[in-house]
């Protein structure tokens, strides 16, 4: 009998062995996350991109004409770990790159329409399924989510 991703997922969690009292905490963020993301990355990878692909889409498709330089801040990775995803999108003409005008060697990239629907679809496997937690945990859950990521956030 084939198991779920879910049943897995949970099977996996419980049989790891707690060597701190936030273990737990941890395996919870660790397997939600993987939770959260598998739909979306089951449908990316029909379109041969990954997790890294969709990051620089879901931040580009929040600033249009973002440079090169803040898309590297805001996703907080290397120029060269951005350099082949970002090749491959623009590749695709899933993102177009154009010279700044203020700033010539500056380049902005903007979402295509296929870029915008990849971005769309697999952004929204994820929404659905923090809605469906939030929808089953409740306002006050959902509130006490939101509160602990932000503090988790503030990290950055």
């Amino acid at each position: 009998m084939q198991k779920t991703a879910s049943h897995a997922a949970g099977l996996h969690r419980a049989s790891l062995n707690k060597l701190h009292d936030l273990d737990a905490a941890l395996e919870l963020m660790y397997y939600g996350w993987r939770g959260m993301t598998l739909s979306a990355d089951q449908y990316l990878a029909t379109l041969g991109l990954s997790r890294p692909h969709h990051r620089i889409l879901y931040v580009v498709a929040r600033r249009p004409d973002i440079s090169i330089g803040s898309l590297i801040e805001v996703l907080g990775i290397s120029k060269q770990a951005l350099n082949r995803p970002l090749g491959l999108l623009l590749e695709r003409k899933l993102l177009t790159s154009k010279r700044s005008p203020e700033q010539h060697r500056s380049k902005l990239l903007r979402l295509t329409q296929a870029g915008q629907r990849i971005e769309q679809r697999a952004s929204g496997y994820e929404r659905k399924v923090l809605r469906e937690a939030f929808d089953r945990a409740g306002p006050s859950g959902a509130a006490a989510w939101m509160a602990v990521m932000e503090a988790i956030a503030d990290n950055n």
